[in-house]
């Protein structure tokens, strides 16, 4: 089901010439990888850490990841003993995805972007994540995508727009000429912030603001969602 709502004024309508995804939860679910380094992480420290818990930490950087599992386990570290507590997630995460195949990837998602591509359309990854390249490489979709704009070439965290706003500049497109398509509250955020259209990938409950609200890419046709700059 489509949900619609429309964020720009007709005298400001474009063509969509470029499309932005979100890595975990919108291309292929590497959330339970990540969910299970941090659960791994805070069964070390000493506390409980939650599948709810766990979606504070959606669509968020690995800095911001730790400060948060800590809040949540009532834990004050330094700033050192914070880098190695991050590496030592992240070594475990890395162990997790090396392990990825393309069965993987989500219903639907190869299909769309073979739809893109026929329609010319310009495609980028848009990601807090540091290991993208290395996720898209294990389930063979590097070729889909013309930038890879993730946690390595970004300072600033959703909802803040960096990510998708370097993105659109490295594709040479405007930003409203783009759609991001995001499974998390803050990407969502940031896309708005960013003057761009937004698909939310998941339930209303938590996307609502985004421009469409879907399940997932399975039997979803491109024209739908082009129609948006009009």
């Amino acid at each position: 089901m489509y949900l619609l709502k429309k964020h720009y004024k007709k005298e400001e309508l474009v063509d969509i010439k470029a499309l932005i995804f979100d890595l975990d939860g919108v291309i292929v679910d590497t959330a339970k990888y990540h969910y299970l380094a941090w659960k791994r992480l805070a069964d070390e420290i000493g506390f409980f850490f939650s599948v709810e818990d766990n979606e504070r930490l959606k669509g968020v950087s690995r800095v911001r990841s730790l400060e948060i599992l800590l809040e949540i386990g009532g834990i004050q570290l330094s700033e050192e003993e914070k880098t190695k507590l991050a590496d030592k997630k992240n070594a475990w995460y890395v162990d997790y995805i090396l392990k990825m195949t393309p069965d993987e990837i989500l219903p639907g998602v190869i299909s769309f972007l073979e739809q893109a591509r026929q329609k010319g359309l310009k495609t980028a990854i848009g990601s807090a994540s540091k290991n993208a390249k290395t996720i898209l490489d294990r389930i063979d979709l590097l070729k889909y995508f013309d930038e890879i704009i993730d946690g390595n070439k970004v300072s600033k965290a959703k909802p803040d727009p960096e990510v998708f706003l370097l993105a659109a500049s490295s594709l040479r497109v405007k930003p409203s000429e783009c759609i991001v398509f995001e499974d998390a509250e803050a990407g969502v955020d940031a896309a708005l912030n960013g003057n761009m259209h937004v698909i939310g990938i998941g339930s209303e409950k938590n996307l609502g603001k985004a421009d469409l609200v879907i399940s997932g890419f399975q039997n979803v046709l491109l024209e739908t969602f082009l129609k948006l700059g009009h």
